[in-house]
């Protein structure tokens, strides 16, 4: 996966977790630690299902 296709990923899943606006109006820093964890935790498992 290259790097355009993780960001897409990475916008979608904030989306779906509710927390795009936060970060659109104060950047991806104003997540806490649970917040970007989450996010990529779930990064991880979908890159791995598409990978198979």
């Amino acid at each position: 996966m290259n790097k355009r296709e993780l960001d897409k990923l990475k916008y979608e899943i904030a989306e779906e977790l509710g927390l795009l606006e936060k970060v659109e109006k104060y950047g991806w820093k104003s997540l806490t630690s649970k917040e970007s964890g989450k996010i990529g935790g779930l990064i991880t498992k979908r890159s791995r299902e598409q990978s198979r």
